[in-house]
């Protein structure tokens, strides 16, 4: 067992944990940070078993909800409303997605460049929502009426693009929909459950051949890691963009995007 190997898994799946529920990519900082520190994931099978750990924690987080939820299926007119409201918002993504997994995986996964002008792109975006924001009309994300959940939905899609981010995308199109901040990040974390979910078993099941025994500490590193970072981030990631916005993450992917940007320019990554 490679010490070193263990330690780049806990930095990834860190990343992986603070990164998949904020506004600015888990997927372009895995790519980007495992080929900084020379990380090797063939088929990408570490990338795709530690994002359960993140699902996992923010299911965990929501977990009375989720059974509240379940449970009312049966009786509750709002728990099928909801469960309604995710399932059409999850749509289109998944549509999309299974049509163009093999694309996005083969070719726009490997275009550093791609990641960098979506990071920026995403900032601007951001930055722009935030100086002319939508008039709010839904503050609570359980209540956001279907055809506004249709239309996250639809540009939850744009995630597909590395670099664009899951949460970034369902955030922006919340707010675009009029959501107000903390409803437009809850919503994105209710969103990511079916998606997330699908999206592992559609990966697991081509990497599962993949997966050898001598990979396996190193994933259940990542996992944990995933998992624990996650749960922390969470909250706080609400508590902030409740009170402050979305603002420095938009700064953030524009710097983060122009720096990456020069650097494969340069030929250095």
């Amino acid at each position: 067992m490679d010490l070193l190997d263990l330690a780049r898994a806990a930095v990834l799946g860190v990343l992986q944990g603070l990164t998949e529920f904020l506004p600015v990519s888990s997927t372009g900082h895995l790519l980007i940070f495992g080929k900084a520190i020379g990380y090797e994931d063939p088929g990408g099978v570490f990338t795709v078993m530690i994002q359960l750990g993140s699902i996992l924690a923010v299911m965990w987080l929501y977990r009375q909800r989720i059974i509240d939820v379940i449970i009312g299926l049966p009786t509750k007119p709002e728990a099928r409303r909801f469960a309604l409201m995710l399932l059409f918002a999850f749509l289109p993504a998944a549509c999309i997605g299974l049509l163009a997994n093999n694309f996005v995986r083969n070719e726009l996964y490997v275009r550093l460049d791609i990641i960098a002008i979506a990071l920026i792109l995403g900032g601007f975006a951001m930055l722009a929502i935030e100086k002319w924001p939508p008039k709010v009309e839904v503050k609570d994300a359980a209540e956001t009426p279907i055809w506004r959940a249709i239309g996250v939905g639809a540009f939850q899609t744009l995630a597909l693009i590395p670099g664009v981010s899951r949460s970034g995308a369902t955030i922006f199109g919340g707010l675009a929909l009029g959501l107000d901040r903390r409803a437009a990040a809850e919503f994105s974390f209710f969103l990511a459950m079916p998606t997330m979910v699908a999206a592992f078993i559609l990966d697991f099941i081509s990497v599962k051949d993949h997966i050898t025994t001598d990979r396996v500490a190193e994933i259940a590193v990542g996992f944990v890691f995933a998992f624990i970072s996650a749960l922390i981030v969470v909250k706080p990631f609400l508590n902030f963009v409740t009170k402050v916005g979305f603002g420095p993450f938009g700064w953030y992917r524009i710097v983060a995007g122009a720096v990456l940007l020069g650097i494969v320019t340069m030929g250095w990554l």
